[in-house]
């Protein structure tokens, strides 16, 4: 295609401002989705998942299950997750939330770098923080922004964009389930 005259040069440049515009969800679009999420009654009690890490390809690089418990005491949360790994490898994550009111939680765990920080409305929880991951003998601050749906009283699902240096590594996907 050859843009010769002024009006399609103007066309293209419109044309490209507007993909621009396309903005990624918040949790304020989810506010009026149901059933509502409440952290406090779903992660209370046991739980399992299942999951699995896809690289920038789309490749399944690792499945797991996590088994997990929560506990909760007034506005403060513990969540203990123990991983399985399809290579054989197990990891254990403590989280401790803390529910800020008006949707907002923290959270904080031995491998998370800072504070996690949360938004619920509706169904949707949006989860942004930093994981210290071990790789190959190795660490690496990578950035997950989670987005947790919940379906029903029963199933939630899960899904976790990961990158560095604004790069996309992959995603973690994972099906909760309350008994």
């Amino acid at each position: 295609m050859r843009l010769t005259s002024r009006s399609s040069w103007l066309a293209l440049l419109l044309a490209l401002s507007l993909l621009g515009c396309a903005s990624a969800p918040t949790p304020a679009d989810y506010a009026d989705q149901r059933p509502p999420l409440d952290l406090r009654q779903y992660f209370n009690g046991p739980l399992t998942a299942h999951g699995m890490f896809t690289d920038r390809a789309g490749r399944v690089v690792k499945r797991f299950t996590v088994q997990m418990v929560g506990r909760w005491n007034g506005d403060q949360g513990v969540l203990e997750e123990d991983f399985s790994y399809s290579d054989g490898t197990q990891q254990r994550r403590v989280w401790r939330i803390v529910d800020q009111g008006q949707g907002r939680y923290t959270g904080q765990a031995d491998d998370v770098v800072g504070t996690a920080e949360g938004h619920a409305a509706g169904n949707a929880l949006q989860w942004r923080y930093t994981l210290r991951l071990p790789v190959d003998g190795k660490t690496y601050d990578v950035q997950f922004n989670d987005w947790m749906i919940l379906m029903d009283q029963h199933t939630m699902l899960n899904k976790a964009a990961m990158s560095k240096f604004g790069l996309h590594l992959g995603e973690v996907t994972l099906s909760f389930h309350k008994p």
